[in-house]
């Protein structure tokens, strides 16, 4: 199995389609075809299942694709550690956030990182924390900003930046901001609830601390945007449950502690591959997220 067999591959599988694919490699379509049906020969099995307008994987191709993900990016941190030996950083880091992290001021941390190595290729991709969690596990991502979503394994592990208590925001005019006290999740049950997609950290440590408490809740206004779900509360069409950092974003939300900081940390951590597999270029962003003072208080107003 050679190395450019996976690379036509992988690039088969994102692409879905021969033509563009072979135009993203420069190599010629016929040339890309035999390099796939050699693939397929030598795994005696097919990898893709061929229309007229696209080819989406078979179940073989699937399996496949996380080991070839995996593979081509322990290759990359090969050559790159190679360079950096040699005293030069360069090649590409993959970076995955979630919107408004706590803990690091992301802008700020990229831009010191590029004035250092000036010769390495930033890339930036914003999702949810189990969405980042799969692509640093899977190798398309050097690291992630993102909740931790689960414990450390033999394909991922984190590295913790801040803890933080969550927060009810509501209207000034709202019930709850009348009162002016601390909320426990029971007076909540009846409220209509602005949230994020499910994926999105905030939104998991929300669900989780409603169902150890028993609560059903309903979230009638789902997002995918910090200031879209500041607006919708604004408007005082519902609640939101989030970061004690969002405080700051909007200044005449009224915000109030959620009782029960124990099942309501929001957690947010540095996911990394295992060392042996983490690149050049991740390890010298963390050792600058650690001594460069880029990290941001769990209240800090970095808009990262």
């Amino acid at each position: 199995m050679e190395l450019r067999h996976l690379q036509h591959f992988v690039a088969v599988a994102e692409d879905q389609h021969f033509t563009r694919a072979a135009e993203r490699l420069l190599v010629s379509q016929s040339g890309l075809s035999a390099s796939i049906r050699a693939l397929e020969r030598e795994l005696r099995a097919p990898l893709f299942v061929r229309t007229t307008r696209r080819v989406t994987l078979t179940e073989a191709g699937r399996a496949l694709l996380a080991e070839a993900e995996r593979i081509l990016a322990q290759v990359r941190a090969a050559h790159e550690a190679v360079a950096a030996v040699q005293g030069v950083l360069r090649g590409t880091l993959a970076l995955g956030t979630e919107q408004c992290i706590a803990g690091v001021h992301v802008a700020g941390l990229l831009a010191a990182f590029r004035r250092r190595h000036p010769d390495v290729e930033i890339r930036l991709r914003q999702a949810g924390s189990g969405a980042l969690a799969e692509e640093v596990a899977a190798g398309r991502l050097d690291l992630a900003f993102a909740y931790r979503t689960r414990a450390d394994s033999d394909q991922l592990r984190s590295v913790s930046l801040t803890s933080e208590p969550m927060t009810v925001l509501c209207h000034p005019s709202h019930r709850l901001a009348t009162a002016g006290a601390a909320v426990a999740t029971d007076d909540l049950g009846r409220e209509v609830f602005v949230d994020f997609h499910p994926d999105w950290g905030p939104r998991r440590t929300t669900d989780t601390a409603f169902a150890a408490a028993g609560i059903h809740r309903t979230v009638a206004l789902e997002v995918n945007d910090v200031h879209s779900l500041l607006d919708l509360v604004d408007e005082n069409l519902g609640i939101a449950v989030v970061p004690r950092h969002f405080r700051h974003k909007r200044p005449s939300l009224t915000a109030l502690p959620l009782k029960g900081g124990g099942e309501a940390a929001y957690e947010t951590v540095a996911l990394l591959p295992p060392v042996t597999a983490t690149s050049p270029a991740a390890r010298a962003l963390i050792t600058l997220l650690e001594t460069g003072g880029l990290a941001t208080p769990p209240d800090g107003a970095h808009p990262s």
